[in-house]
């Protein structure tokens, strides 16, 4: 492989994990003022990763954070694919197997981070998909 090619890469790769790390930072604050309490970052079992656990009351949401910076790639939501849901679900059961909490209540919950023209635009989708191993 060319050498500007790999470095190209390495750059447009390193880009986009600090925009990802800056868009998790951003719906972190955004939950946190919402009123949840975060339990865990970027909680990772092989390949598989959770970017925010959160809890509010009886409710613990696995937060998955799609960040973009323009509109070129749709909406941050429908980037949460059906093996993007699968990856969560396993990684939400080894969770709950090692820290879950009796009598709580969980679900998954996609935000979207948007950037544009120096705005930051966070929506935040509830319940966004059910747990189901087999989707």
């Amino acid at each position: 492989m060319n050498r500007g090619l790999v470095a190209r890469l390495a750059c447009v790769t390193t880009g986009a994990q600090e925009l990802g790390v800056f868009g998790e930072r951003m719906a972190e604050r955004w939950l946190v003022r919402a009123g949840w309490r975060v339990l865990a970052r970027r909680f990772r079992v092989g390949h598989r990763d959770i970017d925010l656990i959160v809890r509010r009351d009886r409710t613990i949401a696995f937060v998955e954070v799609k960040t973009r910076s323009g509109l070129g790639f749709g909406e941050p939501v429908t980037a949460v694919d059906r093996r993007k849901r699968r990856h969560l679900y396993r990684a939400a059961v080894i969770w709950v197997d090692r820290f879950g909490v009796p009598g709580a209540e969980y679900r998954f919950d996609v935000i979207g981070v948007g950037l544009r023209a120096g705005l930051i635009r966070i929506s935040h989708v509830e319940n966004a998909f059910q747990a189901d191993a087999s989707r």
